[in-house]
């Protein structure tokens, strides 16, 4: 399956805690599997330090607005948005608690994807998804290629601080792992998401909606967070 072709049949609140949240154009990254010297960057700790993290969620719980972001880790586009908009968001708008990200975790380009995306949300109960993620996409490979192994899942479990990888390799089956994914699916179909990176958004309580994205930076998608804000 080509580039073009691949439109992500997903998205997904990841619902995770009973007090959670209830609820672009994909492409491929070609290139040789991740190796240990590929890790860096690694700038999701300093970025994140001091956020409150629970699961899929980052950010304070009484936030104004949620942000729903829909990412495969294989997906190239999603690893742009990641290093491009991600930090000025986290900066603007989630330190200063005026809004709170839930990453809606995708796996439809392959087995690769499954396998990175179960680690990271094996990872998110440990508070370190979005440090994981961070990796993830620092080191993806060429599509389904085998490139998420078992040792590169360590070394990039290594290189976030405080994350306990076994416990994190022995969660990625785990029960909560599975009801996080079926969610995915559930909220991709009510939706209608097609692409990643794609996203939704609310005010606190208030029923999600697709948000359309200009860019890739952050000006692609602030519009609507300050629109919701002045709500």
């Amino acid at each position: 399956m080509s580039r073009r072709t691949y439109a992500a049949v997903g998205g997904v609140a990841l619902i995770v805690a009973a007090a959670l949240i209830a609820a672009s154009v994909i492409g491929t990254r070609g290139g040789e599997p991740a190796q240990a010297d590929q890790l860096s960057p690694n700038d999701a700790p300093a970025l994140l330090q001091g956020i409150p993290q629970t699961g899929p969620a980052l950010g304070r719980r009484d936030a104004p607005v949620t942000l729903v972001e829909f990412a495969d880790p294989q997906c190239p586009y999603c690893a742009q948005w990641s290093g491009q908009a991600f930090p000025e968001l986290v900066r603007d708008y989630v330190r200063p608690g005026k809004v709170r990200i839930i990453f809606a975790g995708l796996a439809f380009i392959g087995p690769d994807s499954d396998e990175a995306l179960r680690f990271a949300l094996a990872a998110g109960r440990q508070g370190k998804l979005w440090q994981v993620m961070d990796l993830l996409y620092a080191n993806q490979g060429a599509e389904n290629s085998g490139w998420v192994s078992q040792d590169v899942l360590r070394e990039i479990g290594d290189a976030v601080p405080g994350l306990d990888v076994e416990r994190a390799l022995r969660e990625t089956q785990s029960q909560e792992v599975e009801s996080q994914l079926a969610a995915a699916k559930d909220l991709q179909a009510r939706l209608g998401v097609r692409s990643t990176p794609a996203f939704a958004a609310s005010r606190a309580g208030g029923q999600l909606a697709p948000v359309q994205v200009t860019s890739l930076d952050a000006g692609g998608i602030t519009p609507s967070l300050d629109r919701l804000l002045a709500r």
